[in-house]
């Protein structure tokens, strides 16, 4: 997508902020590069740490697990490409595009629209975490073409609402642990108990910080905008040519053409997966994991573009922005796969749990999760590498075993605002790349990380 960077008029003295900000978005669009350039290169950072500090670090094994991971995360790959085609085809909806043209006709200045795209963005991650992605970042781009504001900023703005996503409903380390035989329920085999959310998610030591953070970003971010001179805007002009792309094939008559705009096929095969869906949820219980998700968009769009002719026309449109991410995330299933098959994540964690007590692990566990979400961004791999060390030890120091768990979590969302493995869905939606965007996640970075250090040292409760 073009950005053009013609300014305003008028250019207030930047804040301290603002030029502090300056600073890390010019060092990022020199020093950063492409998304898949960054996976290369974490690739063999990884491989290079397991060679001299992992237990099983041998050449034979860190190449046949990074051979393992690559093909190991395709269906993780493969669902994250489907969550982000059947969102932003359900977004393009009328009734979902009108809604989203009426929210963003709200703001009236690019403050108070970055601010409600933050906003907006938290409340929907906290609910849930894929629901947020998609949302934001359309969001982001309908106000894009109404209001003037530096496109990188508002993109940026859009990704720092995934801050609480792990800390939200949809977290996949605090669900686990609350369900009952779940593969992942690492407290529940070493200590045969569950943990509620009420232990976890809705803790004072969880709920704090995030509300915390839903105060104090839409606030901050305000001030972080580039001089005028410095700003790059999107085409509004591309962006609605963009959006009107996706109408579908006109109706011609012919039996083909008739079936192609059949609004019962539709309902037929939605009445069909919500059936699917609900058998699922009787069985297994209500929750809203990654397939859960897809599902529902799915349906949804659907049911709210009508005609097969209709729908297919928004997917194809949504597909064309999905190609950095079917490269890249293989890439990073073959770093996972290096982390875990060489034991090196094991021996991260374990360093830092030597010199821990029941005060501090909440606290060790927290900055450990923060060094192996670099290499191991995804919630429930990262849970699988570090759950196994951290749980026993919280068991044998008496330490608070949910806040350990959900520290974590929140190492993981925080680290998230420097990794893009989970920005990726958002970059591709709005079409930016992702040097233009990062220096701007410094700040959220830096905020959030003092503010979920601050709860774990100073809000755990009988410790």
């Amino acid at each position: 997508m073009s950005e053009t960077s013609t300014a305003p008029e008028e250019d207030a003295r930047p804040s301290l902020l603002s030029r502090c900000t300056a600073f890390f978005v010019y060092l990022f669009e020199r020093l950063i590069p492409d998304p898949y350039v960054f996976a290369v290169i974490l690739t063999f950072v990884g491989a290079l740490l397991a060679l001299f500090l992992a237990p099983m670090g041998t050449p034979k094994n860190i190449l046949s697990s990074w051979y393992g991971g690559v093909f190991g995360i395709l269906t993780f790959a493969f669902q994250m490409v489907m969550m982000l085609v059947t969102g932003y085809a359900l977004a393009s909806a009328p009734v979902i595009a009108s809604a989203l043209s009426r929210l963003a006709s709200i703001p009236k200045n690019a403050p108070a629209a970055v601010s409600l795209t933050i906003a907006v963005a938290m409340i929907a991650s906290w609910l849930n975490w894929g629901l947020g992605l998609v949302v934001s970042a359309l969001l982001a781009r309908e106000i894009a073409k109404r209001v003037q504001v530096d496109f990188g900023w508002l993109v940026a703005a859009a990704y720092t609402g995934f801050v609480v996503s792990t800390e939200g409903l949809s977290g996949s380390i605090a669900l686990s642990q609350a369900t009952h035989g779940s593969a992942l329920n690492i407290v529940e085999k070493v200590t045969g108990q569950l943990t509620p959310l009420s232990q976890t998610v809705f803790t004072r030591f969880n709920m704090v910080p995030v509300l915390a953070l839903f105060l104090v970003l839409p606030l901050i971010f305000r001030y972080l905008g580039p001089s005028a001179a410095n700003a790059r805007f999107a085409d509004p002009d591309k962006l609605r040519t963009e959006d009107l792309q996706q109408k579908g094939k006109e109706k011609t008559g012919t039996l083909g053409s008739t079936l192609d705009h059949a609004w019962i096929l539709n309902l037929l095969l939605v009445g069909f997966g919500a059936s699917a869906l609900a058998i699922q949820w009787r069985q297994n219980g209500f929750s809203l994991d990654l397939n859960s998700v897809i599902t529902m968009l799915l349906l949804a769009g659907l049911l709210l573009h009508w005609t097969p002719a209709a729908y297919v026309a928004a997917v194809q449109r949504a597909a064309r922005v999905t190609g950095s991410l079917i490269l890249q995330y293989p890439l990073y299933g073959g770093l996972m796969g290096i982390m875990t098959g060489t034991k090196l994540a094991e021996a991260l964690a374990k360093a830092f749990l030597r010199f821990s007590t029941a005060h501090t692990l909440p606290f060790w566990t927290y900055v450990t999760s923060l060094i192996i979400t670099f290499f191991v961004p995804s919630g429930g791999g990262h849970w699988a590498v570090q759950g196994p060390f951290i749980v026993p030890a919280a068991r044998d120091l008496h330490a608070s075993l949910a806040a350990t768990t959900m520290a974590v979590a929140m190492g993981e969302s925080v680290a998230n605002m420097l990794q893009p493995f989970w920005a990726l869905p958002i970059l591709a939606i709005a079409g930016i790349p992702m040097r233009r965007m990062m220096g701007f996640m410094v700040i959220t970075f830096a905020i959030a990380l003092l503010v979920f250090a601050a709860s774990l040292l100073f809000l755990i409760p009988g410790v």
